[in-house]
């Protein structure tokens, strides 16, 4: 079994990933011997990012109301929860929150904003003029603010925006599980015209929602193929009001599997583990960064507490890792 997991990492270091068969032979194996894999995908991890975490912060510019029906969702406009409804924050809010994660030690700050789109000029100018000052301050700003065409995209280049987020959430074959208000190829066709326009892009999904493996491996072949600079992983968080608000958690052991197998599939990329990575993986959340993560999200999430920053720093520090300034 040794040798299978060597020959499968020398493919994905050689090739720069592996091909649909590997993917499915390694979880077989992999899922038989989960620390056997881990150590291997910490290997390829090395290989292409050395001993580097980067960390990134977010701030909830805009929420609740969002019209999309997504069943994860907290602040979906179709679901009843206590998520917090407000109208986009100033300029002034979402420069000094990134100010403060600049001092936490982030590399990323993200704006980030409930909706399908942001739909008024007036929004557009806040958010704006905040990446220019946001840029300005030496923090890479980053933008997750709904459906993007290629000539918005172009803008937020001009003004200095570093990195798009855009989720796909799950599989193609898994998404009108999920969400049924849009298409897939609308959240795809967002990253590309990112792309398109220069911009750094960064597009996961959710694990837990009720998928199989096989769909987030399926997940991550698409991500490979639209050529993604960072993908985040996010593992559910059930929330009450949300239609998944009962299902089953994960175990630590399958989010460490899942992390380790999209190391393999995609080896020279930033794997950034995101919402839900203290609740779910508890007691193991250092062993996320020995199954091939390099990056995390640190602080708070949109409508969740998260984990303090200085706990973050220390988690990798005492694995040996580098924050990445």
């Amino acid at each position: 079994m040794d040798s299978e997991f060597k020959q499968i990492q020398e493919k994905s270091i050689a090739m720069r990933g592996i091909d649909l068969d590997n993917a499915l032979k390694l979880y077989d194996i992999g899922r038989k011997k989960p620390f056997m894999l881990m150590g291997y995908a910490s290997d390829i991890r090395d290989h292409f990012k050395g001993n580097g975490v980067s960390f990134c912060c977010i701030v909830n510019a805009k929420s609740g109301l969002c019209p999309e029906n997504c069943k994860f969702c907290a602040q979906s406009a179709h679901h009843h929860t206590n998520a917090e409804v407000y109208p986009l924050v100033s300029k002034e809010e979402m420069i000094e929150k990134a100010r403060e994660a600049k001092t936490c030690g982030a590399n990323f700050f993200g704006i980030v904003t409930s909706g399908t789109e942001i739909a008024t000029q007036e929004e557009w100018d806040e958010i704006e003029y905040a990446v220019k000052a946001i840029n300005a301050s030496g923090i890479k700003p980053c933008g997750s603010l709904g459906m993007l065409d290629f000539e918005r995209a172009q803008r937020l280049k001009e003004v200095g925006l570093y990195r798009y987020h855009h989720n796909l959430e799950t599989a193609r074959s898994n998404f009108s599980n999920i969400c049924t208000t849009h298409d897939y190829e609308e959240d795809i066709e967002t990253i590309r015209n990112a792309k398109e326009a220069g911009l750094s892009t960064c597009c996961g999904g959710i694990i837990g929602l009720g998928e199989t493996m096989e769909q987030r491996i399926e997940l991550a072949f698409t991500l490979k193929e639209m050529d993604v600079d960072s993908v985040p992983i996010n593992i559910l968080n059930p929330i009450q009001g949300t239609p998944l608000a009962g299902i089953v958690p994960l175990m630590p052991i399958e989010i460490l599997i899942t992390i380790a197998l999209y190391r393999f599939i995609l080896p020279d990329k930033d794997i950034k583990l995101c919402g839900g990575k203290e609740k779910n993986l508890r007691q193991l959340l250092p062993l996320s960064i020995v199954a091939g993560c390099n990056s995390l999200m640190t602080g708070n999430y949109l409508t969740t507490l998260g984990r303090d920053a200085v706990l973050d720093m220390e988690m990798i520090q005492d694995l040996g890792f580098s924050p990445v300034f």
